[in-house]
């Protein structure tokens, strides 16, 4: 049984919206996360001193998620900075599991929605 055309069209109409909310509240959350890192209260700088690869790490860290939400929110890079992020929340997952001993899934659940979003923009990706 196939959908009525109006509701085969209400879907195409409200997929890319959808899409854009997403990249954008990842965005937004990737923004706040890099703009505590800058800021550096207290407790981020004991995390990012657990780790153990120096506070110029967790200013890096900033810049990759800073990165990665630019690219995220541009059209034509948005594979690239949804695979920047995934990769930035794969090392979280091994800081979180290895050295801090905190919540992890969060990391997980970020990780695979933004495989996602970097999967489905594939196609957008011209190398040459």
């Amino acid at each position: 049984m196939s959908l009525p055309a109006s509701a085969s069209s209400d879907a195409t109409r409200w997929k890319p919206i959808a899409f854009w909310a997403l990249k954008i509240v990842f965005a937004v959350a990737f923004f706040g996360a890099a703009a505590m890192k800058l800021y550096g209260p207290p407790p981020m700088v004991a995390e990012f001193d657990a780790v153990g690869l120096g506070q110029w790490f967790r200013y890096f860290t900033a810049i990759l998620e800073i990165g990665g939400a630019i690219l995220l929110l541009v059209p034509r890079t948005t594979f690239f900075g949804a695979a920047l992020l995934t990769v930035v929340c794969v090392g979280a997952f091994f800081a979180q599991i290895l050295v801090l001993h905190q919540d992890w899934i969060h990391t997980v659940v970020m990780a695979a929605i933004l495989a996602a979003i970097a999967w489905s923009q594939r196609g957008q990706v011209q190398l040459s």
